[in-house]
């Protein structure tokens, strides 16, 4: 018989899982919208909108945290001009950018790669020591990220497309926004960094959108570019993070990578059901190798095994 307390612990693990696969389809939908509206919509009309969105829905949590400290962000406005530069407008308008000339499975599975990046940069800084586990996943995952961009072709260059040189940039944008963001403001609740992230990343956008709307009024204004920002806004914007937020808070960080796993999967069945997008053998191969690397790196990253 099944004691209450195990019961109690396996339905929070289900209801666990079952939170972070909606936090992964949130987040994958970015993908999905950007192949979607790929060349429809201005791709740094997105960016600036969904941050706007983000930044104002977050307001609230910003100013409570400055009025509980205030003072807290003295010095930090370079920590957070950064943040929000490599978070959210370089893995901003480029990845709708890369919309255009890529798939959403390539945008999901090279974006995946962050966290080995993450691990690349810290060790380059002299943070973290490398592990033989982690260097041999590492290398699987980077031979699994080759095969996916050159589409399986060897001659230098070929199979190479802009869209996947953009997303490899958003991707190495997103590692650097990661070792930031825990280093700025870190006496303010997590909500309250993202929304002033948000309100810089928007800022740098500004321009580029003002630009796109000037030049292309007609795209940058119609009805599918209104529901484009509000969904980019909302969906893997607000709720994404606010989700992600409570699930971190409840079932700690090593837990929240399971998003990290599922999101490839979740993008490719999502880009069946919407885009008729389905995933090549390529695809698979250097899906399982790029994220069975991954697994192998940070496996070995969290049980420290032996060099």
């Amino acid at each position: 018989m099944v004691e209450p307390k195990e019961a109690a612990s396996k339905a929070r693990e289900v209801l666990g899982l079952l939170g972070f696969l909606l936090v992964a389809t949130a987040q994958v939908s970015n993908m999905i919208l950007a192949r979607g509206v790929a060349g429809t919509v201005p791709p740094f009309s997105i960016a600036f909108f969904r941050w706007s969105i983000v930044a104002l829905g977050l307001l609230p949590a910003i100013v409570m945290a400055l009025r509980e400290k205030p003072g807290l962000l003295q010095g930090q406005t370079f920590g957070i001009v950064a943040a929000g530069f490599l978070g959210m407008f370089v893995c901003g308008g480029p990845v709708y950018l890369a919309g255009v000339t890529t798939s959403a499975i390539n945008l999901a599975l090279i974006m995946a790669l962050s966290p080995l990046a993450v691990l690349l940069f810290s060790f380059v800084s002299g943070q973290e020591s490398i592990r033989r586990n982690q260097i041999i996943g590492m290398l699987l995952s980077l031979a699994g990220a080759a095969l996916i961009i050159t589409k399986g072709q060897h001659a230098i260059g070929a199979g190479v497309v802009t869209g996947d040189l953009l997303a490899l940039m958003a991707m190495l944008g997103w590692a650097g926004y990661t070792l930031l963001q825990n280093r700025v403001g870190s006496g303010i609740s997590f909500l309250a960094r993202i929304g002033l992230f948000a309100a810089a990343g928007a800022l740098f956008s500004l321009p580029f959108a003002v630009h796109e709307m000037w030049s292309a009024p007609s795209a940058a204004f119609s009805g599918r570019a209104a529901l484009a920002y509000l969904f980019a806004g909302l969906v893997p914007g607000l709720f994404a993070y606010s989700a992600y937020a409570y699930l971190g808070a409840k079932f700690g960080a090593v837990s929240t990578s399971l998003s990290l796993y599922l999101g490839p999967i979740v993008s490719a069945l999502l880009s069946i059901l919407f885009l008729g997008e389905a995933p090549t053998m390529i695809h698979l191969i250097g899906g399982a190798l790029s994220l069975g690397g991954m697994w192998l790196s940070l496996q070995a990253k969290q049980s420290g095994s032996p060099p």
